[in-house]
């Protein structure tokens, strides 16, 4: 049975109450198991460390190094805390081990780089995604649209911790995996109730992301000459992500496009800095790829 080690910034958070019993339910319940856990301080009011570990039948650990040290694969949680995920992911990404970073991936697309680096110098396979990527409906019409061109996608969803900060990622996403990479610019049109961002590409092609409180997850798209897809069923994604990151921990191999990673976080940087400059358009950070090293991890 191999290890998986969780470090977070507090573990008593909903992805590390949940990860471990789906863990239990995969496909490769009999390959991996979560054996340590480390956080870096309890919340207030949170179930402390060894409190946690006590209820999931995990070992609390002393330290990063010890999970990195006894671990085959590594999660590094703080979901919704990007910005401390380069410090929490230091020592991983140096261990050669494959590495599950959580959404959002960092805040800017300059960490997003540094961290790639990083794990490329040490040989650290290194995953990061939302969710909602994993939507079997989303999947499955993307593939059906495969041939098509997409014009204009429209994305929604709630949040309310941290609103844009912890939950956007997750529309930006699903924008991502329906227009491809290529944004512009992004303007933040919504009011102090509801966060609504227009993603701008240079070839014409238009996204709008909603982050509104109790909404559902959906996806619109309008495709080819006068076509529209509507995809409302978003219930089966978190089961479905844990299934390929084990995979990926088998096989060190990470299934998401490394560009589509960097573009996610390229306009996550401009949303976040939309907030502060509604009704004005602002730059999307443009990425330098390294043309001796792929583009996919």
């Amino acid at each position: 049975m191999k290890k998986i080690g969780f470090i977070d910034y507090y573990i008593d958070e909903w992805h590390a109450n949940n990860y471990p019993q789906w863990i239990r339910n995969s496909a490769r319940k009999a390959e991996y198991d979560v054996a340590l856990a480390w956080e870096e301080k309890p919340l207030e009011g949170k179930r402390d460390l060894a409190q946690w570990c006590g209820e999931f039948s995990v070992k609390p650990a002393k330290s990063i190094g010890e999970v990195v040290e006894q671990c085959d694969a590594i999660f590094v949680l703080a979901p919704g805390w990007p910005e401390f995920h380069e410090r929490l992911a230091d020592l991983p990404l140096q261990s050669g081990k494959p590495v599950y970073l959580d959404k959002p991936f960092t805040t800017t697309l300059a960490a997003a780089q540094r961290l790639f680096e990083k794990a490329d110098r040490h040989h650290t396979p290194l995953m990061s995604c939302s969710a909602l990527r994993y939507g079997s409906a989303l999947e499955q019409a993307l593939a059906a649209l495969k041939n098509e061109k997409i014009h204009f996608a429209a994305a929604r969803g709630s949040g309310v911790i941290r609103g844009f900060l912890n939950y956007g990622i997750h529309q930006i996403e699903m924008l991502v995996m329906a227009l491809g990479t290529g944004a512009q610019s992004v303007m933040q049109c919504g009011n102090q109730r509801s966060t609504v961002m227009i993603v701008d590409y240079a070839d014409g092609r238009r996204g709008v992301m909603n982050l509104t409180a109790n909404q559902p997850f959906q996806l619109t798209i309008q495709h080819g000459e006068d076509k529209g897809v509507a995809i409302n069923s978003m219930d089966d994604f978190f089961p479905r992500m844990i299934d390929d990151i084990l995979k990926f921990f088998a096989t060190g191999v990470s299934p998401i496009p490394r560009e589509e990673t960097l573009e996610c976080i390229a306009i996550f940087e401009a949303g976040l800095a939309a907030l502060n400059h509604p009704d004005s358009w602002v730059a999307v950070p443009q990425t330098k790829q390294n043309p001796n090293r792929p583009l996919s991890a």
